[in-house]
């Protein structure tokens, strides 16, 4: 049984940490209050994995974190503060902390932190392992495609660009990209490129000096010093501005960055991971991005297809999704019935696997009964309304379930190329999907569209 030591100052958080990890898995812990206590017993007693806040009583947590490096250094110490910032986000990871959570943070955040660095404290289970596929639910041959390019490139430092649509999974790929490289070790750093404006997003990238602009009242290393030797992880990429894609293509060439308002150039090592929605080829011909820099971003790529277009997907994520409900919730619900799984495949999924997420939850926390039920659900479409084909009767019964999704997908697309007159961007656009799922389905089903 793995032990784990944690260390907080304030009982409350100590009594939540010690019942969120034990709910989490078969852990014995230790509570500690004190930095110096915790420093005193880990002469003595090995522990798996430590726990401890930035700020403490007798001793401070990069104190606790120092003297784990000097007594017993193979073991990860996760550091967590109410007071976060980049500055001791650098510091903790530079002095060899395994991760640092800000709070508040979320159990599942807390979880997947804690599986890491167990992983990475025990070769043995690493061996066990031996895929890159952590966390990716999958029964498809698209997706068994796409944990082999894993499995290829992972050990391996070249930039990876992740396509797809909203849902599908892109940052659980890059994660599992970097959990099953060399540089599991270190940070993994996500950002989404459209979340603030360009210059407070400059700023929290590379960093600023002292005096660089109004506000800037002291030195602030960025996000890539952060994720040094780790991975960096753009999401949306192709909202990224254009002063700031020749700065992104300058560190990408020349392994530098420079603080906003600094002179000097900081060597950076890091893995760029990038993903997208959108057609980054058609924005280059459209000149809203870079050729050079795509270029530079797109060494491998990987497509991930939207839910709709590998079935049997569905149902594995769906149960995989109830089954993690019953888990925290301590709840149980068996299963779905024959007729809400039916409507899961007949259902195109817009929002792909997170809008399946949502919607079990939902289902899960409103139901009174044992298993799901079709009227559980929220979307009214959701309900299977089809006349059934004589030629179906006659089939097999994985048979006659996919003579029905070939003729919906067949019968849906040329209703939307009708009604758009082949126009592929409007098609796209009314049915949800991208201009790359729509070229795929004409493929796949021969189609041709002629007023």
């Amino acid at each position: 049984m793995k032990h784990i030591l944690i260390v907080d100052d304030e009982p409350e958080m100590l009594s939540g940490l010690d019942k969120i990890i034990k709910h989490h898995g078969s852990f014995r812990t230790s509570l500690l209050e004190n930095g110096q206590e915790a420093i005193q017993l880990i002469k003595d007693i090995h522990y798996d994995l430590i726990i401890t806040d930035l700020f403490l009583q007798g001793a401070s947590g990069m104190e606790v974190l120092k003297a784990v490096k000097d007594h017993c250094r193979d073991v990860p110490v996760i550091l967590i503060s109410g007071y976060g910032t980049i500055d001791n986000s650098v510091e903790a990871m530079r002095e060899g902390a395994f991760d640092f959570l800000e709070k508040p943070f979320t159990s599942k955040r807390l979880y997947e932190c804690i599986d890491r660095a167990l992983q990475t404290n025990d070769p043995q289970q690493g061996e066990q392992q031996g895929t890159n596929d952590q966390g990716i639910i999958y029964q498809s041959n698209q997706m068994q495609n796409i944990i082999e390019i894993i499995n290829k490139i992972a050990p391996q430092n070249m930039n990876v660009l992740i396509t797809g649509e909203s849902g599908t999974g892109k940052e659980l790929i890059a994660r599992a990209i970097h959990s099953s490289s060399k540089r599991k070790i270190n940070p993994f750093v996500p950002v989404n490129c459209g979340a603030l404006p360009e210059q407070l997003f400059e700023s929290e990238l590379f960093g600023h000096e002292k005096g660089a602009f109004t506000g800037a009242v002291k030195t602030k290393p960025g996000l890539l010093e952060f994720a040094n030797r780790g991975t960096f992880f753009f999401d949306e990429i192709g909202e990224l501005s254009m002063p700031l894609q020749v700065k992104l293509l300058r560190m990408l060439e020349e392994r530098k960055i420079r603080r906003v308002g600094g002179q000097k150039e900081i060597d950076i090592d890091v893995r760029v991971i990038t993903a997208t929605n959108k057609d980054l080829e058609m924005l280059v011909r459209e000149e809203k991005f870079r050729d050079d820099l795509f270029y530079r971003l797109n060494i491998i790529h990987i497509d991930i297809p939207p839910l709709r277009e590998r079935k049997e997907d569905i149902l594995p994520l769906a149960n995989h999704f109830l089954e993690d409900l019953n888990a925290k919730n301590n709840k149980s619900v068996s299963g779905f019935t024959s007729d809400t799984e039916e409507a899961m495949l007949i259902y195109t999924w817009p929002g792909n696997a997170r809008e399946m997420q949502n919607l079990i939850s939902r289902a899960f926390f409103l139901t009174s009964s044992r298993v799901i039920q079709i009227d559980d659900f929220p979307l009214p479409n959701l309900r299977p309304s089809f006349r059934i084909d004589s030629k179906m009767l006659d089939l097999s019964y994985g048979n006659a379930k996919e003579f029905v999704l070939e003729k919906f997908e067949i019968e849906y697309l040329r209703h939307h190329l009708k009604r758009n007159e082949g126009n592929i961007t409007k098609t796209a656009d009314s049915c949800g999907i991208d201009r790359r799922s729509i070229h795929r389905l004409i493929k796949k089903y021969n189609i041709f569209y002629k007023e």
